[in-house]
């Protein structure tokens, strides 16, 4: 949290604990990482092509990682909230009335949900069980 900043509240005990990643929907992601890297001084930190769609992170500020994705529609953005315990947090959702917009699935970093809230913006959450799995596959793959 930010001291500058009296809008930042102490929120680490809310459930959405972090928010990770914000999946920006890309039609061409090497157009759009370059805008970022390049007009913004954004730092790329991996661009993976797999699974038929190319995804790329790229560091613009102290917040999340935006993930340039090939594979969501443009425009379109999906923040990804990461939680601690994954089913836990999913079984106090649905107590709640959560519903999930699909079957559990994986993400690089671990297993994950789709949900809508009332207005129809979709998000994510996810647990973090393979931490930097890409970062570590960048750096060995050079």
């Amino acid at each position: 949290m930010s001291p500058k900043n009296p809008a930042s509240l102490d929120v680490a005990k809310t459930p959405l604990e972090v928010l990770r990643f914000l999946y920006v929907g890309s039609s061409d992601v090497r157009k759009d990482r370059e805008y970022y890297t390049k007009t913004l001084e954004a730092k790329k930190i991996w661009d993976f092509t797999s699974m038929g769609t190319r995804v790329a992170a790229v560091q613009v500020c102290s917040g999340p990682l935006l993930l340039l994705a090939g594979h969501r529609p443009a425009p379109s953005v999906l923040p990804v909230f990461e939680v601690g315990n994954l089913k836990a947090t999913v079984k106090v959702f649905r107590s709640r009335g959560w519903l999930p917009d699909g079957e559990e699935f994986e993400i690089p970093n671990g297993p994950c949900y789709l949900f809508m809230e009332h207005s129809g913006n979709q998000m994510a959450i996810f647990q973090d069980v393979r931490p930097r799995l890409l970062e570590r596959r960048l750096r060995e793959t050079g």
